[in-house]
This record gives structure tokens, C-alpha cells and sequence, in this order.
């Protein structure tokens, strides 16, 4: 198959999307199909034999690691020579609709992917009102394609439930050769609690922005003195961040990548993350890779991942104490923290790429037969 991506964000940005298509573009290269990418300019013209087509933008004003980039006319020489058998539109936004504007005029099958969840961000940045509206475009634009990919049963039935058709599910996945526990290191641990290995150590990984709530671990930190935290990441918000966390025993790392932060996550006592907008948490299947106990609310696409008591520990959304109570019990149970690092593990094990990939070229398949069978009709 020729599959052409359209995806609002690409490398050299780093986050759970990118991650998802890097793993993807990776296998679907290897098994023989041929990925044309078409993604804001980055600097990158090819990755893992995959074409990489940048198109010009500009950062997005709330969000600058974004870029808003509109397809220029000669993308659609670009289109017409790859010759795609479908073309695959990452997050519609503002590239995507490009991507939209080609499948209906060249006829070709198309699938959309929701993975960033738009509408609970806009209460973060001010922007709440427009929640209503922002629905009515994401339904206006997914209901173009044949299928649409939702990566937790949680956001499937929300797309469902705001009137987007042909919804169905696109398995979660994690590098289960990369994050593994063994990687723990006194090195990695020192450095990450800033020389004080001894002392409870929690960590954050992920987009240090305004949507992901990293302010609701401060509570969780003062009611442990003890502990240190680790926030691994970078994004807008860190600046505001560190001013919040001043005087407490926060360490800012900034971005870790490969065996650094397998390390990262196997050191780590408990995985903290407060986020309510998550539409899977591929950091949490990171986490629980390496063996690290995960601690999170129950929101979203995480109790797709997290059985509570089980391989992590779930807390309601609106208890404040909850978070503390969790973490608190996570490190006071030394014995069950230690079934709940192997109960990670053996999740995690559940779901490598190869397999999420595999999903996917069935689902392509089904499309483009299903196309031709209504060409011919």
C-alpha cells in the first residue's frame, strides 16, 4: 500500500502523536508498504525511508512548538506523483484540511485520526466558549473520511456522542525493547533528585504545557516533604512552572530521548500524572514498560491502561486529596509497589507496535476495498 500522512505535527517536535508515527511509519516502511509524510517544515526531507514533504508555517500564537501550515498549491503534484492508495489525516486541523481537500478531489479512500483532545484545551487557554464551535468543525472534518481512528474507548464514545460516524479504535502501543526495568541506574536516579537517591523520588514525563496540569502534583509534593520530583519534558508553560514550583524539591530536566529515558522511567518510585485530557497517555505505557508504578486520574483514555490496585492507582478527578492519598499509599507499600511494577511490566508487554501496526494496515485495507467495490458500482 501507499499510504500519504497528514499530520499537523512531526520531528524534530517530541510528543506522544509524534511518537506514535515515528513507531508507525517505522513498521509500515518495514513491512513493505511505501509512507509519504506531509507535515509543518522541520528540517527533515526522509525518515526511516519514508518521504518527508514540509510545508512552510508559523507558530501557533498559545502554542509556539505548533505550526500552522496550509498546503501550498504545488503539494498536489506531490500527492498526484506518490499515487497513494489512501491518504491518512493526523488530528484535521489546519494541514489536515488539506489533506481532506485532496482525498475528495482525487477521489482517493481516507481515514482520520483524533489524538489531541482539542476541545478540553480550550478551557486551559481562555478559550472555553468556543468549545461548541470547535466540535462542530472537528465533526464537519472527520465526518469527511471513510473511518476514524480514536486511540482509547473512552474518546470513541465521546467523538460518538458528538455526532462523528464510522468511530472505531486504533490499539494503543509502546516500545516495549526500549522501556524495559533493567535500565534503572543509581546514576540516572542521582541525577534526577539532585543528588538525594535516597528520598522518595516521583516523576512527570510529557508536553510541559497549561493543558496537562503538571500545578496539581505541587499539593502532592508538600504533603510528601520527603519526596523529590522530576519533571522530564519542556513546552510553553515551563517558565510559569518553575516559578510556581519555586522552594520545593522540583528539578526541571528538560527533554531526555532513548536509554535516558528508559532510565528515567525505571528509576522513578511513582509515575505522577494529573492530566484530564488525555485521549490514551502513551507516557503512562512508557512508564509501566520500565516498571514504574503509575499514579493518575481516573479520566480520558487512562482507565484503558490503569486497573487500579492492579498494575498503577487511579484517583477521582475532582477529590483534591486524591492524588495525595495515592502516592502516599504507593510508597508506603513497599511490597505491593513491587507487584505493581511487574503487573506494569506485564501490561505493557500486551502491546508493541507491531501489533498496533498491523490493526492499522487492516484497516486500510478495508477502506480501500470497500472504495473500489463503490468505484465500480
Amino acid at each position: 500500500m501507499r499510504i500519504a500522512l497528514f499530520t499537523e505535527t512531526f520531528l524534530p517536535k517530541v510528543d506522544g502523536i509524534v511518537t506514535r508515527l515515528r513507531h508507525t511509519i517505522e513498521h509500515l516502511q518495514r513491512n513493505g508498504d511505501r509512507v509519504l509524510v506531509v507535515a509543518p517544515e522541520g528540517g527533515l526531507t526522509e525518515y526511516k525511508g519514508a518521504k518527508v514533504h514540509g510545508i512552510p508555517g508559523v507558530p501557533l500564537p498559545l502554542y509556539p512548538e505548533l505550526k500552522l501550515a496550509l498546503p501550498p498549491i504545488g503539494t498536489r503534484k506531490i500527492i498526484e506523483k506518490f499515487n497513494p492508495d489512501l491518504i491518512h489525516v493526523v488530528n484535521p486541523a489546519v494541514l489536515g484540511m488539506g489533506g481532506i481537500y485532496y482525498a475528495k478531489t482525487l477521489n482517493i479512500p481516507l481515514v482520520a485520526s483524533y489524538h489531541t483532545h482539542l476541545p478540553q484545551y480550550l478551557q486551559h487557554y481562555g478559550l472555553g466558549a468556543l468549545e461548541g464551535l470547535l466540535w462542530e468543525l472537528l465533526k464537519a472534518a472527520h465526518n469527511k473520511a471513510q473511518l476514524n481512528l480514536c486511540t482509547s474507548t473512552a474518546m470513541v464514545e465521546e467523538l460518538v456522542n458528538h455526532g462523528i460516524e464510522n468511530v472505531d479504535l486504533w490499539q494503543r502501543g509502546v516500545d516495549t525493547e526500549m522501556f524495559q526495568p533493567h535500565l534503572a541506574s543509581n546514576s540516572m536516579r542521582s541525577r534526577l533528585s539532585q543528588e538525594n537517591p535516597d528520598s522518595p523520588l516521583l516523576l512527570y514525563v510529557g508536553r510541559v504545557s497549561a493543558e496537562k496540569q503538571i500545578d496539581r502534583i505541587k499539593p502532592v509534593l508538600e504533603a510528601i516533604p520527603e519526596a523529590r520530583l522530576a519533571i522530564v519534558g519542556d513546552g510553553p508553560h515551563r517558565e510559569t512552572l518553575e516559578a510556581y514550583f519555586a522552594g520545593t524539591n522540583t528539578h526541571f530536566v528538560g527533554y531526555l530521548q532513548g536509554l535516558e529515558l528508559g532510565s528515567a522511567y525505571a528509576c522513578a518510585d511513582a509515575f505522577i500524572f494529573p492530566s484530564l485530557t488525555e485521549t490514551l497517555g502513551l507516557v503512562l505505557l512508557e512508564a509501566m514498560a520500565a516498571g514504574c508504578p503509575v499514579v493518575a486520574a481516573r479520566s480520558g483514555g487512562i482507565p484503558d491502561i490503569v486497573t487500579d490496585g492492579v498494575n498503577g492507582y487511579l484517583f477521582e478527578p475532582d477529590d483534591p486529596q486524591g492524588a495525595i492519598s495515592a502516592t502516599k499509599r504507593l510508597l508506603e507499600a513497599k511490597e505491593e509497589r513491587e507487584q505493581i511494577r511487574l503487573n506494569a511490566r506485564k501490561e505493557a508487554e500486551r502491546w508493541g507496535w507491531a501489533s498496533a501496526t498491523h490493526q492499522l494496515q487492516n484497516y486500510y485495507r478495508q477502506i480501500i476495498y470497500a472504495q473500489s467495490l463503490s468505484s465500480v458500482a
